[in-house]
């Protein structure tokens, strides 16, 4: 039996988390100058973020590098469509199989620790590890990270797939941070709304794909899915779990 198809997430939504047009101009104008300089966005997604950093700078490079192959396909597509291609490189692979040319400038690892693997609860050490490992002396890492903006209760923490340990507070966070070196050179979070549009942006495919295939034999599994995501959301994560974006610099 063939999966379902369903829209992809870039569809719905402009970036691969709660991200607002503003904020994002913001947290890359705290990454620069980025002129001559190279970004390294390791679970880019599409890319957008990583495609507006470069459209800031226009002699800065970039390489993203993602697992999702219809992801980084439109990623490729969209830096041609922009006039970017020649400045950026787009990789389709596991971010822990992959060996970069050369050290970076600046590397964002945004809302995606999760890609070194290994147990959840060591994910943000892992990507403050291995992000300094990639940068050049004094590069800048670009952290989007989940903290608890107020203390989960039992009964959320039933209800999501989210243990307690994994996340910190956001001034936890910082001080982590500062334990592997690191300076903050700015800290700020998303806002309600941008958590809403990023999670109604995934409601939305599930919710028009079971519209319009109510007699698939998917149809329970994607409905199950939607409800799932909707349980974790709304009895589990919503203004308890924060996203925390850090601009960060190596020594």
């Amino acid at each position: 039996m063939t999966k379902p198809e369903i829209t992809p997430l870039h569809e719905d939504v402009t970036f691969h988390g709660p991200l607002s047009e503003e904020r994002a101009a913001r947290l890359i104008r705290s990454l620069g100058p980025l002129d001559e300089k190279h970004v390294v966005d390791l679970g880019c997604g599409w890319a957008e973020f990583l495609l507006r950093t470069l459209e800031a700078a226009p002699t800065a490079t970039g390489t993203g590098v993602d697992l999702k192959a219809e992801d980084i396909a439109h990623a490729q597509a969209n830096a041609e469509k922009r006039g970017l291609a020649d400045r950026v490189e787009l990789i389709a692979t596991d971010v822990q199989q992959w060996q970069p040319e050369k050290l970076a400038d600046v590397v964002i690892v945004n809302g995606a620790s999760q890609v070194w693997g290994g147990d959840p609860l060591v994910h943000t050490e892992n990507a403050l590890r291995e992000a300094r490992k990639l940068l050049n002396p004094h590069g800048k890492l670009l952290l989007g990270e989940g903290f608890w903006e107020r203390e989960p209760t039992s009964e959320q923490l039933d209800a999501m797939p989210v243990p307690r340990d994994q996340y910190r507070s956001l001034a936890g966070l910082v001080d982590l941070a500062l334990e592997h070196g690191y300076r903050l050179l700015a800290a700020e979070q998303a806002s309600q709304d941008e958590w809403d549009v990023f999670e109604n942006g995934h409601a939305q495919a599930w919710e028009r794909w079971l519209v319009d295939n109510p007699d698939s034999p998917h149809a329970d599994e994607i409905r199950a899915k939607a409800d799932r995501q909707r349980t974790w959301r709304l009895h589990g994560w919503r203004a308890t779990m924060g996203l925390a974006y850090l601009t960060l610099q190596a020594p």
